[in-house]
């Protein structure tokens, strides 16, 4: 509507225009918008699940010889989906972040029970 020289709407002249890539703010929601606090909990929020996910691997595995803790997947899967049903999803983002190290791509339960996860 903003190119449109027919169009009579005086609100659509006063919105900022669309960013486009490149741009610091492309992909963003606009700041103090309600928007951007919603993603601002819930990134807190899966911190906090990657933190409470690095303590019951630390509780739960073995620690190796080069220090590092050790637990399969079959059992941090028993012992976590108690707590939660994202487990595979909060592994990859502890993955991401550099906190824990697996084989795959992803993990299945049940055909990868006895993959290794590493807490470093």
């Amino acid at each position: 509507q903003r190119k449109n020289p027919f169009s009579s709407d005086d609100r659509l002249a006063s919105k900022p225009a669309h960013t486009h890539r490149g741009d610091p703010t492309y992909g963003r929601p606009p700041e103090g918008s309600r928007t951007e606090q919603r993603g601002r909990d819930a990134h807190s929020h899966v911190g906090r699940e990657v933190e409470e996910l690095c303590l019951i691997i630390r509780r739960t595995g073995e620690v190796g010889e080069d220090g590092h803790v050790r637990v399969t997947f079959g059992q941090l899967f028993e012992t976590y989906v108690t707590i939660s049903n994202k487990v595979v999803g909060i592994l990859l983002r502890a993955r991401k972040h550099g906190l824990v190290h697996f084989e795959g791509e992803m993990l299945w339960q049940g055909k990868d029970d006895n993959v290794v996860i590493t807490l470093l």
